[in-house]
């Protein structure tokens, strides 16, 4: 650019040097022509125009310098001008990228934090491995949970004595790192640090760098031995339902049964009397058939269909009657007591917890041949000091019963099984395997729970609960041995042929005109045609066609004023004892006897008397 500056002031100057060299000229030839000199010129008479040629280029070749500077100056200057935008762009795109790397830092930190306080704060244990299975990270929840600790563990395999070397779950982890395939819940078995056996839940998944490669993965490990206890202890009660459904069902088919033959023996007895030589073959048949009804309540028990007769009692006096009793025949066990003095009393059949406590009584001798210890302790808890259990208690006050022995005790299997029907560990015949299922139902019946605690060689602790109750405790009324007869009208309702039959010349026996119904439908209908002369109704309680209740309700429309005492070979809880509460008379269990009968009907007859 220098270079064209001075070239175009040389060219400047040459041409104002020609330009006066062509006007001095051009002046002496004037001069010369004015001055009428002959003298001729000594150059060439178009060397003046030559100057003025080279003045006139080198002038123009001045302006074409000029504009040719003026150009390359205006070019260099766009130049320059790019330039200063480029760069001006270049340092706004810096700027804006080093912004940019600011906030995705800042990003990436927030993130790193946010992950980092989720896996502090997380529940469940994480850890996160590399692809050799090296730890590289355990979450606090892991540490409290299986014992180890990211320090010691950092770099290292954790000694799990898991299941993870099944082959099953072999190839989901082996999925996971080749091909990233995330696994979500398998269950596994996993061993702590003090080498507790874990029920856990395993998800995971394989984490990658920036550029997509696979850089480890992160397991998820969620502790689910209680789901799993809770879980089983569901089963094993859907378990002991149906049982006791089928229990239940067979038991009062069974006491049908017994009805059609404690009915006729009681009416063989009544009309031979004690003289005759078959009356005591007849009272053994009669007693036999009462301890069959007492297998069938033991039956019921389980199911919590059995005889249940709820009054106010106090569980002191039924521990020391049944202890006591207990002890005369077992003389070999040194029976200790600790009971409480301000115990409250509880709503119960009395016989039926009698019966419970003689079973764990028996139990626990059973586990003692040899003789042993036998603790008995009562208490008021709430539902507060049940916790723990293998059971959810409604919220209240219970009185609490256990009976602690130091015999052999059991192990676990035994332990899962130990309230499950005909279910022994005794040799053959020498149990039914009915006494803790008969158990376990009248104190599921009584709205009550039980439990027991053992080891092998440890001997058992079997505690009861039973809800409190308000109420005050009344002293037993004195009940009549003699049979009560009377002349009224009943209308017997039973649906089994059997119980109809023995039922008919049981009530005929004892004076009273009887009509029979062989089912719900039935029943109505007689009883509409007849209802100013029947007195009382027999009720069976189910029915293939119309179920008691519904018949209940029906004839209750026809006349409120109706007298009914209902029948069945289930108990009175239950179904019966909402029949009650609506308005009906009385209750009576099969199988019963003629004696029993008369009792019932002239109690329910009497009320109006």
């Amino acid at each position: 650019m220098r270079r064209i500056r001075f070239a175009s002031i040389y060219l400047f100057l040459l041409a104002v040097l020609f330009f006066i060299l062509g006007a001095y000229k051009e002046w002496h030839t004037l001069s010369l022509i004015n001055g009428l000199e002959n003298i001729p010129p000594d150059y060439p008479p178009s060397l003046h125009l030559l100057f003025f040629l080279v003045g006139f280029l080198a002038l123009c070749a001045i302006y074409f310098a000029e504009k040719m500077e003026v150009k390359i100056l205006s070019s260099i200057n766009e130049v320059l001008h790019e330039e200063i935008a480029m760069r001006n762009r270049t340092e706004k795109a810096l700027r804006e990228s080093e912004k940019r790397n600011k906030d995705l830092y800042a990003e990436a930190k927030k993130a790193e934090e946010l992950y980092r306080s989720l896996f502090r704060c997380s529940a469940d244990p994480i850890v996160t491995y590399d692809l050799k299975g090296k730890v590289e990270y355990i979450s606090p929840s892991f540490t409290e949970i299986f014992g180890w600790t990211l320090k010691e563990m950092k770099g290292k395999q954790i000694p799990f004595d898991h299941e993870f070397k099944k082959e099953s779950i072999v190839a989901v982890i082996q999925d996971l790192v080749e091909h990233g395939t995330p696994c979500n819940g398998f269950e596994t078995k996993c061993r702590t640090r003090d080498r507790r056996l874990l029920d856990v839940s395993v998800s995971a998944s394989r984490h990658n760098d920036h550029e997509g490669k696979s850089m480890g993965t992160l397991f998820l490990l969620r502790d689910i031995s209680e789901k799993k206890r809770v879980e089983a202890q569901l089963h094993y009660i859907e378990r002991m339902e149906a049982i006791g459904t089928l229990a239940g069902g067979i038991a009062h088919d069974f006491n049908n049964l017994m009805m059609g033959m404690l009915g006729n023996i009681s009416l063989t007895l009544y009309d031979i009397g004690p003289d005759d030589p078959n009356y005591k073959r007849l009272k053994t048949v009669e007693r036999l058939i009462q301890s069959g009804s007492e297998l069938t309540s033991k039956l019921l028990g389980y199911a919590r269909k059995g005889k249940y007769e709820l009054k106010p009692i106090n569980l002191n006096k039924i521990l020391k009657e049944s202890s006591a009793a207990f002890g005369r025949a077992r003389k070999e066990i040194v029976i200790s007591k600790d009971l409480a003095e301000d115990l409250f009393s509880v709503k119960a059949d009395g016989s039926q917890l009698e019966q419970v406590l003689l079973n764990l009584f028996i139990n626990a001798a059973d586990a003692m041949p040899e003789g042993g210890d036998l603790f008995l302790q009562t208490a008021n808890v709430t539902h507060k000091e049940m916790q723990g259990k293998p059971y959810n208690p409604k919220p209240g006050k219970y009185v609490m019963i256990k009976i602690k022995d130091n015999g052999a005790g059991m192990d676990q299997k035994t332990i899962t099984r130990i309230f499950q029907p005909f279910f022994t560990t005794k040799e053959m015949g020498l149990g039914s395997g009915l006494g803790l299922a008969s158990a376990y139902g009248i104190v599921k019946g009584h709205a009550g729970y039980i439990d027991v605690e053992s080891e092998k060689g440890h001997g058992s602790v079997f505690s009861i609960y039973i809800p409190a109750s308000k109420e005050l405790i009344q002293k037993d009324p004195i009940v009549s041995e003699r049979i009560e007869e009377g002349d009224e009208t009943i209308l017997l309702v039973d649906d089994e042929e059997m119980v109809i039959d023995v039922g008919v010349q049981l009530l005929e026996k004892l004076g009273y005109t009887v009509l029979e119904a062989r089912g719900g439908k039935e029943a109505i209908q007689i009883y509409q045609e007849n209802k100013d002369n029947i007195d009382i109704i027999v009720l069976d309680m189910i029915m293939p066609d119309m179920g008691g209740s519904e018949v209940y309700d029906k004839i209750k429309i026809i006349d409120p004023e109706v007298k009914v005492l209902l029948s069945s070979g289930y108990s009175v809880e239950g179904q019966a004892t909402e029949i009650l509460k609506r308005g009906c008379n009385g209750f009576i269990q099969k199988p019963f006897n003629l004696k029993s009968l008369s009792r019932k009907i002239r109690a329910v007859l009497n009320k109006s008397v």
